[in-house]
């Protein structure tokens, strides 16, 4: 997978990181707890793209940002959920 350009929007109590890839857009949504806390909500990638790490690298650019400016994610998507599942190493921004 080719280094992806993730960008964050965000409002008072939503946001997301999203990339486009070949002209098609990727998401993962998320709500907020306040400021120590979110809930990834949704990982939204178009089939188009499936299989080529487009969602682990949004999910990787959550965990970053988590780390950097210290709070936690509740992993509501099944996505995010399963890729913590395979890396235990993101216990410590996990809830």
């Amino acid at each position: 997978m080719v280094d992806l350009k993730i960008s964050k929007e965000e409002s008072d109590t939503r946001g997301r990181y999203i990339t486009v890839v070949d002209g098609l857009e990727a998401e993962l949504t998320f709500s907020k707890m306040g400021d120590t806390g979110v809930i990834a909500d949704h990982t939204g990638v178009p089939e188009a793209l499936e299989g080529r790490g487009v969602g682990k690298a949004l999910v990787e650019a959550l965990i970053a940002d988590a780390r950097d400016n210290n709070f936690k994610i509740m992993p509501l998507s099944p996505f995010v959920r399963g890729q913590y599942t395979r890396h235990p190493e993101w216990e410590d921004v996990m809830m």
